[in-house]
């Protein structure tokens, strides 16, 4: 066995974890943090995940603890550890045996697995270098077979022995390969990326879900557009979104700089900087997918695209039902693709129009809609136009604002009915523009006590002085709104 000390802070190992290992070690057996958890501590990187292995047998590794969870047919056992003592939430810390993997007939799980009693069996059956090392924590031992030390200096990821051997196993592992390199920025190797090219079509046999997950993880990323660029390249992109694929080439014209799958990308590359979350990136990767299907030639050397919207937000829902993503993040995100047309022109826009656009997103969904809005702008090579930009979210926060009106009262005219036995009529709507103007002055006397007194006060005035308080009350009402819409425009500055 090969063995290099290296110098890992122990003291950004939780406790749960040393818990486990010396659990283990107490009862004489060997035990290894593995994976990416001994490359994250190497890296000065924060561990998501704590993985373990061990000589010890999954039936001798359950009675050491007190709570566990073993229902796969690979030996790896989860020890629960308990969060806060007496609680029932817990740490879930994967222990798994020394394995040997026989063939994976199906790309994708070994056909059989066999426990080892060495660590180097165990690591030589590992994806990449880099994720090929385990450190004894009481020792202070890193085992480094396959200079995952030097791939981690040199931000190179290499498979552990041949690329070849490694996808025929598992076909995930190309798209792994991937998402670390857009994760991590590292480079894959030329001989890993010759071998993904090789053998992209062995992708067909892993499951929709993996590869969904695996793609939100490159989109998630900081290098998003290379991982996009990548899968492209090496010939994986066609396993996942061929619609994708179709806007390579497909020239637009007119104010647009690049094809559609590079305007994609810049869309995709700008809620990235943001940092928007899953389904405005989706979106902005997605928004104009249907302008390959839809381009018909214009005037001149233009080119149209009526309707794009409508067939994008139909392949996108087929692309997110095929990858198997929740039915709530499919409905946003094809709700977003649906309606990214909407903002166009802040000339002819109208309230009216704006408050049926929000009306038929939602109002938790309508600055998500101005998202992708201005990722497509984006995407096009342009900056927002700062007015058009500031015109659009002024005219949304007004017909979001809540409107000054009488059912902010504390009373109703289903009140004054029921309770204080009016008669409904004219001179209901009178008092209650009245009292609206007397709540206005002072909110501290909207309650229900104080305006049931009131309306017995103005109830027995007569027509025309009740009409004039009314209409008093109607005008205070305008003016204050008038500046409340004053205020917004000075806040966007329109």
């Amino acid at each position: 066995m090969k063995e290099e000390q290296k110098h890992i802070n122990n003291s950004k190992i939780p406790n749960f974890v040393t818990h486990v290992t010396k659990t283990l070690e107490k009862a004489n057996f060997e035990t290894f943090i593995v994976g990416g958890c001994v490359r994250d501590l190497i890296m000065g990187r924060e561990p998501k995940d704590w993985d373990i292995t061990t000589n010890a047998k999954p039936e001798e590794i359950i009675p050491l603890f007190e709570k566990t969870i073993y229902e796969n047919k690979f030996g790896t056992v989860g020890v629960c550890i308990p969060i806060v003592s007496g609680e029932t939430k817990h740490h879930i810390v994967e222990v798994t045996p020394y394995r040997i993997e026989t063939n994976y007939t199906d790309f994708r799980h070994p056909d059989e697995v066999k426990f080892s009693d060495k660590i180097e069996d165990d690591l030589k059956r590992r994806d990449f270098a880099m994720n090929a090392m385990a450190y004894n924590i009481s020792k202070g031992h890193l085992v480094d077979l396959y200079k995952g030390q030097k791939d981690i200096k040199d931000k190179v990821i290499t498979t552990v022995g041949e690329p070849n051997d490694r996808f025929n196993e598992d076909a995930l592992r190309m798209l792994r390969a991937i998402r670390f390199s857009t994760q991590l920025d590292f480079v894959v190797s030329h001989e890993t990326m010759e071998s993904i090219f090789k053998n992209s079509e062995l992708l067909k046999n892993i499951s929709a879900e993996r590869i969904r997950e695996e793609f939100n993880k490159i989109i998630m990323s900081d290098n998003s557009v290379v991982g996009i660029t990548m899968l492209q390249k090496l010939g994986l992109l066609k396993y996942i979104i061929p619609e994708l694929e179709e806007g390579i080439g497909c020239e637009q014209g007119g104010a647009h700089k690049y094809d559609v799958f590079m305007h994609l990308l810049e869309a995709l590359n700008h809620a990235g900087d943001k940092g928007w979350p899953l389904e405005i990136r989706l979106a902005a990767l997605f928004h104009d997918i249907g302008k390959p299907r839809s381009r018909r030639k214009g005037t001149k050397k233009e080119y149209t695209f009526y309707g794009h919207e409508v067939i994008g937000a139909r392949l996108a829902k087929q692309i997110m039902e095929r990858l198997k993503y929740p039915k709530k993040t499919t409905d946003s995100v094809v709700s977003l693709i649906r309606n990214h047309m909407f903002f166009s022109d802040t000339e002819t826009i109208t309230l009216s129009a704006v408050r049926r656009i929000v009306q038929k997103v939602g109002k938790e969904h309508v600055w998500e809609l101005m998202n992708v809005r201005e990722c497509d702008r984006i995407g096009m090579k342009k900056s927002e136009a700062p007015y058009r930009l500031r015109k659009y979210h002024a005219m949304i926060e007004e017909v979001l604002r809540d409107p000054i009106s009488v059912s902010q009262l504390a009373i109703d005219g289903k009140y004054m009915i029921n309770t204080l036995h009016m008669k409904p009529g004219p001179r209901m709507g009178w008092i209650l523009s009245a009292l609206l103007e007397e709540v206005l002055d002072d909110p501290k006397k909207n309650t229900e006590e104080h305006l049931a007194q009131l309306v017995g006060s103005l109830d027995m005035l007569g027509d025309a002085e009740l009409k004039t308080l009314g209409k008093r009350g109607k005008e205070k009402k305008e003016k204050l709104e008038e500046e409340e819409i004053e205020k917004l425009h000075e806040k966007h500055g329109v």
